[in-house]
């Protein structure tokens, strides 16, 4: 009697063990759907290379330097074109050259100083890129301020009576506030906008007599800019910026010209290489939004490049 139930029980334990689950199996299958669920999840990263410079042409980009990094730039702009033979059309004359430095304190900001022909202006600037696209698209857009302060130590321009027009040092200084929101669509295509404000402390007070608009301290303008990617090592750049201003529309005796660039972006190796067109002889905001008397249907565009020399400090 005592065997039979000995046989029972035994049997008995032996059934509800084989009903329980292989805990190992158990958890090698929850292992393989964690592991499942990961793989399919996108790893969210910033956007590389919505721009392949720091500028377009006369447009800024969002990109900026990594820490410690020095950029040493040349911009330069040659004559009209319309000058023709006898003028290399536009080789003979040096409308404007910049040379500049920046510096990148951090991956999003850097700092820069620079100098133009025209105005003989020295500038320093600062960009922070405070938002970066992400290629899961969480983050659509990359954005970044940037700013500049120009001082011209030019001979003052004189008023009718002989005397200088500047009386103050306060008169020299122009100013650039910008936002620049881009987005690289493709891998082929960027596209970015700029809405832009320039002030400068002394303005002639003139009028336009065609419409009595006036000139003004502040001038607001929007400014548009692209890359397309052609080949693996070219690509096509432009940039366009409209100048809201009463008193540059239709003014005979200030003419005005929306400022328009166009070009093709050379990589080589540790640089950028930008040859372009534009009928902007100015190459800093305070200088191209103001003053653009040059327009495209007449002729007047001069080729400029460029060029741009990374240093790993």
């Amino acid at each position: 009697m005592n065997l039979r139930k000995l046989l029972v029980c035994n049997s008995l334990a032996c059934a509800i063990f084989l009903t329980l689950p292989e805990p190992s199996l158990a958890q090698d299958d929850l292992m393989s759907m964690l592991e499942g669920a990961d793989s399919t999840e996108e790893k969210s990263e910033e956007t590389k290379a919505t721009f392949k410079s720091t500028r377009v042409i006369n447009a800024q980009t969002t990109e900026t330097l990594k820490a410690q990094t020095l950029m040493f730039n040349i911009n330069h702009r040659f004559g009209n074109v319309t000058t023709g033979g006898h003028g290399f059309f536009g080789f003979d004359d040096a409308s404007n050259i910049r040379f500049s430095f920046l510096y990148a304190l951090e991956d999003q900001w850097m700092i820069g100083v620079g100098r133009s022909k025209v105005n003989e202006d020295i500038d320093g600037n600062t960009k922070f890129r405070f938002l970066s696209q992400t290629t899961d698209n969480k983050i659509p857009i990359s954005m970044a301020w940037y700013s500049n302060i120009a001082f011209t130590p030019r001979i003052s321009p004189q008023n009718p009576d002989g005397s200088d027009r500047w009386t103050k040092p306060a008169h020299r200084f122009s100013y650039t506030h910008q936002l620049i929101i881009a987005r690289k669509f493709s891998s082929s295509f960027s596209f970015e906008i700029l809405p832009t404000l320039v002030h400068r402390n002394y303005v002639n007070d003139l009028t336009n007599e065609r419409n009595s608009g006036e000139e003004s301290n502040d001038l607001l303008a929007l400014g548009f800019a692209t890359r397309l990617k052609v080949t693996q090592r070219m690509a096509i750049v432009a940039d366009y910026f409209y100048t809201f201003s009463k008193f540059r529309r239709f003014n005979s005796d200030f003419p005005y010209n929306a400022p328009l660039g166009i070009g093709i972006e050379i990589e080589t190796g540790g640089h950028v290489f930008h040859v372009n067109f534009t009928n902007s002889s100015g190459i800093i905001e305070n200088q191209f939004i103001p003053n653009t008397p040059d327009a495209w249907n007449d002729g007047d565009v001069k080729l400029g490049f460029n060029i741009s020399r990374v240093f790993y400090l």
